[in-house]
């Protein structure tokens, strides 16, 4: 079944549901396929490719609202299916706030090549995909002595997505995806074990990293372990690599949400228009970017795209509004979700952060902890380098810092000029003055 034949499946069971007695109906047909391989320790010890087509409906019946899928795509299936799902609807609970978006945030909807499908994708041969993934755990194992195991992973996969809603939305979303890495565990004569890893993730093959990169990306950082301890608590400046600056960042997407902030889960509830970071954090959701991770022409509920900040020299500037929750709060939807984040980038690499600081630690991953979202508060493990008179002095592990997001983002003095392009988050190192970090 290609693509044509997928859209006009779409429409046959949009109105075979509303024949059936829905209101409304929503229908996503996928197609993916995947392939992914690992070479581990010299030895090809994984290859699976898998291809699935799909379809998933949403059903609105007399204020009334549930979902169902299927892998079954022929129409003698498809019929008695949509007539179930329509009927077993009926018994559910009303809630009337839970409708397709009104058409007229269909509308803009771009028509623009954002290059997100790798017109190579199709010629990649298995011994190709295998060969990376050799040459790369080879490379890597033979980059120190202290290696005890090591591991290379490849992944392609090609996507398509078709959604039709009955009251007018028509789209088709293809793209490809590439990921390649190297993870590696060292003996580090002390009777610790330490690993690190790197990994790209790109649209197209030919923009990926080549494999003295990665390999020396996962190695050099795995020996920078080599010695890591507790160091005593107190308050100090702490500077984030660009890759580790994840949890800061994530942290603050729940409480963005409608969902949060209508179930009063939220410390930004009331914060629009409110200074919440410093003035060196502007976020800003962009879906137009080329060959972007996250770039679409409309999001998960059909709402066409746009470039809109989120927070503005730390001022908050929107919410996460979906549609539902949306109409719960009485606001309009911005969209529930992100696509591809930017940030008002500084003009300081890493080297220069590190260079300013007079005592500090360097985030290069932080592990496990967990965040309150109605309060702000969080309490994160971390790992990095002790930095003295901007200089690294020594790998440190065991820590943890706590506090508030809202003090800790007031806190933020500096962005780097070094945005992570291998995630749909695009985070520079971050560096941040007075943080709490509890050790010794």
């Amino acid at each position: 079944m290609d693509t044509k034949h997928r859209l006009e499946l779409a429409h046959w069971v949009v109105d075979t549901a509303r024949a059936a007695g829905a209101a409304d109906a929503a229908v996503n047909i996928s197609k993916s396929r995947g392939v992914e391989i690992e070479y581990r320790d010299g030895q090809l010890d994984k290859v699976k490719e898998s291809t699935q087509n799909s379809l998933n409906i949403n059903v609105y019946v007399d204020d009334k609202y549930s979902g169902h899928s299927t892998n079954d795509l022929r129409r003698e299936s498809l019929g008695p299916f949509i007539k179930r799902a329509v009927e077993m609807t009926r018994y559910l609970s009303e809630d009337t706030y839970r409708k397709l978006p009104d058409p007229k945030y269909y509308q803009g909807i771009k028509a623009l090549d954002l290059k997100l499908i790798d017109d190579s994708y199709d010629s990649i041969e298995a011994n190709s995909r295998i060969g990376m993934a050799r040459t790369l755990q080879e490379q890597t194992a033979g980059l120190s002595d202290k290696i005890i195991s090591s591991t290379a992973g490849y992944y392609d996969g090609d996507n398509e997505s078709i959604k039709v809603h009955s009251n007018g939305l028509e789209g088709v979303t293809q793209s490809t995806s590439f990921a390649v890495g190297a993870e590696v565990t060292i003996d580090d004569g002390n009777g610790g074990r330490p690993s690190d890893w790197n990994y790209a993730t790109t649209r197209f093959l030919s923009d990926m990293p080549d494999a003295e990169w990665l390999a020396r990306g996962a190695v050099d950082r795995v020996l920078a372990k080599v010695g890591q301890t507790k160091i005593e608590s107190g308050t100090m400046d702490m500077v984030v690599v660009n890759r580790g600056a994840g949890n800061p960042i994530y942290a603050l997407r729940g409480p963005l949400s409608g969902r949060s902030l209508q179930q009063k889960r939220s410390f930004l509830e009331d914060k629009l228009g409110e200074k919440i970071a410093s003035e060196h954090l502007t976020v800003i959701d962009d879906p137009f970017i080329e060959k972007g991770l996250g770039s679409r022409p409309y999001n998960g509920e059909g709402i066409a795209s746009r470039k809109r900040t989120i927070i503005e020299k730390g001022i908050l500037k929107e919410y996460l509004i979906d549609c539902y929750y949306g109409r719960k709060l009485g606001m309009e939807p911005t969209g529930g979700s992100m696509s591809n984040v930017i940030f008002e980038y500084g003009d300081k690499s890493l080297d220069d952060l590190i260079a300013s600081v007079t005592k500090g630690i360097l985030v290069t991953s932080f592990i496990g902890g967990n965040t309150n979202g109605t309060t702000g508060d969080y309490s994160w493990g971390l790992m990095g380098m002790l930095i003295e008179d901007g200089k690294i002095v020594k790998p440190v592990n065991e820590m943890n810092i706590s506090g508030n997001l809202t003090e800790l983002w007031g806190n933020l003095v500096a962005m780097g000029n070094d945005p992570y392009i291998y995630s749909s988050i695009r985070r520079p190192s971050l560096y941040f003055k007075d943080v709490q970090f509890a050790g010794l």
